[in-house]
């Protein structure tokens, strides 16, 4: 079989294309490739909310259109959240009227976020949780009470159309500036309020101190979290590791304890205490020599893999905590998980200091039935099936930057450290590919990558193009002393010497994920995994198909 990267494999996609067509009238291929059928109406809960989506569609919308320079910074450039202020001052501040957990950070703030509110609501508590972005519809960025389900359609859309009047008079008096993240949040913190929740977890979008989620006062806010610090969004953030560190830190609130998951660079985490010390904040630490998280192996249950793990927290420094827990099923897999599990630990010890009751069987029982789509995320055999990809091992995980390409290469060599690998990448294009391409080619190379290109948040404008990855693959291959092949008539006739990998400019993801597949299955090799990253709105895309 011939997989070109040029040529031959986009006359072997066409083909691919048409077969898909033909298959019957009761099917039709959207433009990522993927079969749906033709009845395939918006549901009907979805349907309720179009007047409420199309409101925001008419806002600006940082996630599709990228976030301006200094935008996140505490500068004239960054973000105004005077307006913020004012808008919720027009609602009455729903934000005042509960307690709230703030996460900031690099990466791992969705994960804490999900662990932290299975925690409490294992405990009994009604929780509200925001986080972003979200995979197949924006209610999952809201949920609401006991279960952790997203909010329904027939609550956002009952408390839209009583306040849309407040949100329109807002749009108006800010000359039109309002944005879609910040009229989202003022309807979260409105939902949250109205449902007199016991408490709230809230993700910040972008750094911290110029987030929109940062106008909860010190007085409502139970723990700040800051995750990781690492090398996104840089131009937003002010150009550095340490001006991100700085506005990520904007969370901390005077006398409010700060719970650091790290770890960090020596001068970063400096600057995180500096600035805790400057608020009188006291700082519980997930990464103090003190603690220790283990890894002990992986177990199936069901066909779901689970990593076995121990997270030991001892913490001495400001606040006396405590915790031992041994044996905890983590779905979320990799030591990056692991991190955010004992950040979240940490977040709920220190919220039982501060006398929420929060038992150690429901700190176990929270951690272990976490799990987020898109995550590493093996799917199931029927969802393989339902993809058209029977047998198929296929591993969906976000990972957009180098940091979390790093985390993913981790966590491939502890789930399946012996399978052949083909990597489906598809990325945003004001990302760093080639630190990307780098780190997962640098921990183990696989068969092939194929580059394909899919919406980010509805929209192909920040979609990186082909050339643009294709060029950045082969700079972090040349780097790395990779051969690089476009056909595998070329690996064969060159007598590849183990050194060589394929890399192929797909058509769409289905097709590209067939053709990995397909690639899996020629080498004959007793396991393969075909892992589709480079964003989550890549993940999105497949999950939406299933």
């Amino acid at each position: 079989m011939k997989f070109s990267g040029i040529v031959g494999n986009h006359r072997y996609l066409h083909r691919l294309q048409k077969s898909l067509i033909a298959a019957g009238n009761r099917t039709v291929v959207n433009d990522i490739g993927f079969k749906h059928k033709f009845s395939g109406l918006i549901s009907e809960e979805e349907s309720e909310l179009k007047e409420f989506n199309d409101y925001l569609d008419n806002l600006k919308n940082h996630e599709k259109s990228g976030v301006p320079k200094g935008a996140g910074t505490d500068s004239d450039d960054g973000f105004d959240l005077g307006r913020m202020k004012r808008l919720m001052q027009s609602l009455g501040n729903p934000q005042s009227k509960f307690k709230a957990v703030h996460i900031a950070g690099t990466k791992g703030k969705g994960s804490t976020a999900a662990f932290l509110s299975n925690i409490l609501r294992a405990q009994g508590y009604s929780v509200g949780c925001y986080t972003s972005p979200h995979i197949k519809t924006i209610r999952e960025r809201i949920t609401l009470g006991r279960l952790g389900d997203p909010v329904s359609a027939k609550t956002v859309n009952s408390l839209f159309q009583r306040i849309k009047l407040v949100l329109d008079q807002a749009v108006q008096l800010e000359k039109g500036h309002l944005s879609h993240f910040e009229v989202l949040t003022a309807v979260a913190f409105n939902l949250f309020a109205e449902e007199n929740v016991d408490i709230t977890v809230i993700e910040a979008g972008l750094g911290g101190a110029r987030d929109a989620t940062n106008i909860i006062s010190s007085s409502d806010l139970a723990v700040s979290i800051i995750t990781t610090i690492g090398e996104e969004h840089l131009a937003a953030l002010g150009g550095s590791l340490e001006t991100i560190t700085v506005a990520k830190s904007g969370i901390i609130k005077h006398g409010r304890p700060v719970v650091l998951g790290g770890p960090y660079l020596p001068h970063i985490e400096l600057i995180l205490r500096n600035k805790a010390s400057s608020c009188c904040s006291p700082v519980i630490s997930a990464s103090d020599p003190g603690n220790t998280s283990v890894i002990k192996g992986i177990t199936n249950v069901s066909g779901i893999p689970f990593q076995v793990s121990d997270i030991i927290l001892h913490i001495n420094r400001d606040l006396q905590l405590s915790f031992e827990v041994y044996d905890v099923k983590l779905r979320l897999l990799g030591w990056h998980q692991l991190q955010n599990a004992a950040t979240a630990t940490c977040a709920a010890l220190c919220l039982r200091d501060q006398g929420w009751r929060i038992s150690d069987g429901s700190i176990r029982s929270g951690l272990e039935i976490t799990h987020l789509p898109g995550r590493s995320q093996f799917l199931t055999s029927e969802e393989t099936e339902a993809l058209g990809l029977p047998g198929a091992t296929i591993l969906l995980d976000g990972a957009h930057t180098k940091e979390s390409a790093k985390a993913l290469a981790d966590m491939i060599q502890i789930t399946s450290p012996e399978a052949a690998l083909v990597f489906v990448v598809a990325m945003a294009s004001d990302k760093d590919h080639q630190a990307f391409a780098t780190e997962l080619l640098a921990v183990r190379r696989p068969v092939a990558v194929l580059l394909t290109e899919v919406s980010i948040a509805g929209d192909r404008y920040r979609s990186a193009s082909l050339s643009l990855l294709r060029d950045a693959w082969m700079e972090a291959c040349n780097d790395l002393g990779i051969k690089i092949y476009e056909e595998e008539e070329d690996r064969l006739k060159k007598h590849d010497d183990g050194n060589g990998m394929l890399l192929l400019n797909g058509g769409s993801l289905m097709e590209s994920m067939r053709v990995g597949d397909e690639i899996i299955q020629s080498r004959r090799a007793a396991a393969g995994v075909l892992v589709v990253t480079g964003s989550l709105h890549i993940v999105s895309s497949v999950l939406c198909s299933l």
